[in-house]
């Protein structure tokens, strides 16, 4: 189903000509607006697509080139350009070496992984909500994040695999699947929008994050515990070149994956009956979805921790200004998600200097209050 066909799916939820069963064509211009099974589709949203997501395409560089600035340390745009041109092998005149380390080895890998993951978990909580039917889905709340902290911390502190990085994505990967597999036997067998798949992710969250301090306590040192617990809390302190590149190749594989099933999810945003009505079978998008949010998260996991309310609140915030057409809503989630964690990593790092507050927290303390507007706005429109 082409999202054009999926928008002309309505409802009698907007008013129809007198003695017909379906709504008019003069009833759907007079209301602009059309319903599909509580997900709402305006045509101002999609007028606002394309600046939208063209403005994001111009702040995202900028923010990239404008955070690698910010710190201690003080560069300028000019020293970061100096120091990318030259390690790209243009004829350009490197900065001094201690500040083309701080540039190239320090900041520019740490921006960068920021920019993924943010990316990664907005486009993870955009698809998992539409698959849940449940706007409070995302892999944190439905303990994917739990999970995948979970087979990571066993790997660090039990020393599988000799820590190697593939060892790492492979844990939290295994760990993602298995909480997964677990809110889905505790939900049942057809997970919809109800809030059983809600309390079945808040209860395997914390069976998860009760076997990850059972295995910190028991197997881990004061130094590696210490270690441990700034990591679950969501860091990226730890970014290297490395973790950049894998976190690049996997989310950049996963979003290819879901952009390409987005008329799959405009026909399951309808319900799994209609959408199979339409030609899309859903249990297999699901299982492939699925899949592919779960080792996105687990390898986003394994390189920054367990960061909260980014897949949960940015979604929201996307669609309200670009509707809910996945083509546009799922680009756009990644580019406002690399934003948004992008410059709260940036404040977590540099506020309370010389300390380093954990990511986790900051984009907590941002997101309880953001989602709460978002919801009084919800309610308020409903």
């Amino acid at each position: 189903m082409t999202s054009d066909d999926s928008a002309r799916t309505t409802t009698t939820a907007v008013p129809a000509d007198p003695g017909t069963t379906t709504p008019s064509r003069a009833a759907l211009a007079t209301r602009g607006t059309v319903r599909r099974e509580g997900v709402t589709v305006s045509r101002a949203g999609r007028r606002r697509a394309l600046p939208v997501s063209g403005a994001g395409l111009v702040l995202l560089p900028l923010s990239v080139a404008l955070a690698v600035t910010v710190g201690a340390a003080g560069l300028s745009v000019g020293d970061v350009f100096q120091s990318v041109a030259a390690h790209l092998g243009l004829p350009v005149d490197p900065p001094s070496p201690l500040r083309d380390a701080i540039v190239w080895e320090l900041r520019l890998p740490r921006v960068l992984l920021a920019t993924l993951v943010g990316g990664g978990l907005a486009v993870c909580g955009a698809v998992l909500q539409t698959l849940t039917r449940n706007p409070l889905a995302d892999p944190y709340l439905l303990g994917i994040s739990s999970g995948a902290s979970t087979g990571a911390v066993a790997v660090l502190i039990l020393g599988l695999g000799s820590g190697a990085a593939t060892a790492l994505t492979a844990g939290a990967f295994a760990g993602s699947l298995a909480a997964f597999c677990c809110v889905l036997l505790l939900a049942g067998a057809t997970p919809g929008g109800s809030l059983r798949v809600v309390l079945a992710g808040v209860a395997v969250s914390q069976l998860f994050s009760a076997l990850t301090s059972l295995v910190v306590i028991w197997a881990g040192d004061a130094q590696s515990t210490r270690g441990v617990t700034f990591w679950l809390l969501g860091s990226l302190a730890s970014a290297s070149w490395g973790s950049a590149v894998l976190c690049a190749a996997v989310a950049g594989a996963g979003l290819a994956v879901c952009w390409a099933a987005a008329p799959a999810l405009d026909a399951l945003a309808l319900g799994r009956e209609l959408a199979a009505s339409l030609g899309v079978a859903p249990g297999r998008t699901r299982l492939v979805l699925l899949v592919t949010t779960a080792l996105m998260t687990a390898v986003l996991v394994a390189a920054s921790g367990a960061i909260g309310f980014v897949g949960l609140v940015v979604p929201h915030a996307v669609r309200f200004l670009v509707g809910a057409r996945h083509r546009v809503l799922l680009p756009a989630c990644a580019l406002y998600g690399a934003i948004f964690l992008l410059w709260a990593d940036t404040a977590a790092r540099t506020l309370f200097s010389p300390r380093e507050v954990p990511v986790g927290i900051l984009t907590a303390l941002i997101g309880v209050p953001a989602f709460a507007v978002i919801m009084r706005g919800k309610g308020a429109r409903s």
